[in-house]
């Protein structure tokens, strides 16, 4: 016996991100991670090297996105004001782009470190893991801040019946 399905939303409904789309976007990451040490060695190049300004702008953008998630999350779910459409849309948009992205680097930056984990004992292979430690993290946080945007932009039940009815 095949397992209950659930019904479709409604026409003109956007659910939040599927947990696949997460892991397909995860797995992307990973194989271009894999991809760049690979093409660098068999082409006699070094691999290249994790600046920092990679992981603080990954922080600053997860920031970002969850400062916006709470203020959204205060406005629409605690004190129930109403958002015009197209901020809210734009902002759901946010959400699932922020999710997504942030997948695909903490994937990306989790293999590209893994790939020099025993080389440690050299500085150069040493410092691509700990940075890319930290990028994972910082993806991690801004996958986790887009989807707390997109649960924030979420309409509350009694909203939908109360936009039909002319008094309100």
């Amino acid at each position: 016996m095949a397992p209950p399905q659930k019904p479709a939303p409604p026409p003109g409904t956007i659910t939040t991100t599927p947990p696949l789309a997460l892991a397909t976007a995860a797995l992307t990451g990973a194989g271009c991670g894999w991809l760049i040490v690979v093409i660098a060695n068999s082409f006699g190049f070094v691999p290249p090297r994790v600046p920092w300004t990679a992981p603080i702008a990954l922080l600053l953008s997860a920031a970002l996105v969850g400062a916006l998630a709470f203020t959204t999350h205060q406005r629409i779910q605690v004190r129930h004001e109403r958002v015009d459409p197209q901020r809210a849309v734009t902002f759901l948009v946010l959400g699932k782009a922020s999710a997504l992205a942030g997948a695909l680097v903490a994937g990306g930056y989790l293999t590209y470190g893994l790939m020099f984990v025993t080389r440690m004992s050299a500085d150069a292979p040493r410092e691509r893991v700990i940075r890319s430690a930290v990028a994972v993290l910082a993806g991690i946080a801004l996958c986790v801040a887009g989807l707390l945007l997109e649960r924030a932009c979420k309409v509350p039940r009694g909203d939908d019946e109360d936009e039909s009815d002319p008094e309100s």
